[in-house]
């Protein structure tokens, strides 16, 4: 659940997924009745979620008039802002990747490239808000299961 947590501040670890195999681990002791619609619905929920941290930046630099190559730039600045920035590079690198992106696309509408720059940020911020809100409840789910069963762990 803890490293569930901490995926959602880095694009590698795919955050609510990782943390779903907490309630896995959990399940699998036989003194613990963890309910095995909990395990299903929290798959499909961390599932859904890792889809969407992918979509969601796309869209948001979509909405804002991007083009592919925009996608494209901001994809490729994701990893590239990682690799030289570390956790700046998590911002800065896509936006610079839309950015360039987009201008080798119109290098004649320099407001549309920042604008659809801009979208992707945002839409980046908000797959981290949902991702980080998710692995949040996960983790609280999971301590309300542990803690009911305390006697077996302490």
């Amino acid at each position: 659940m803890l490293l569930g947590l901490i995926g959602c501040f880095f694009p590698v670890i795919p955050g609510p997924l990782t943390g779903w195999f907490g309630f896995l681990f959990l399940y699998q002791i036989e003194q613990i009745k963890t309910n095995k619609t909990l395990l299903i619905i929290t798959f499909i929920i961390a599932f859904l979620i890792f889809l969407l941290d992918y979509i969601i930046p796309i869209l948001g630099t979509k909405i804002f008039g991007g083009s592919r190559k925009g996608v494209i730039g901001a994809s490729v600045g994701l990893i590239g802002g990682i690799i030289f920035l570390g956790p700046f590079g998590l911002l800065i690198g896509p936006f610079l990747g839309a950015l360039i992106g987009e201008l080798i696309n119109d290098n004649k509408n320099f407001g549309l490239a920042v604008k659809a720059s801009l979208g992707t940020i945002l839409g980046l911020i908000s797959g981290f808000v949902l991702k980080f809100s998710v692995a949040c409840v996960f983790f609280i789910i999971y301590i309300f299961e542990v803690w009911e069963f305390k006697f077996l762990f302490f």
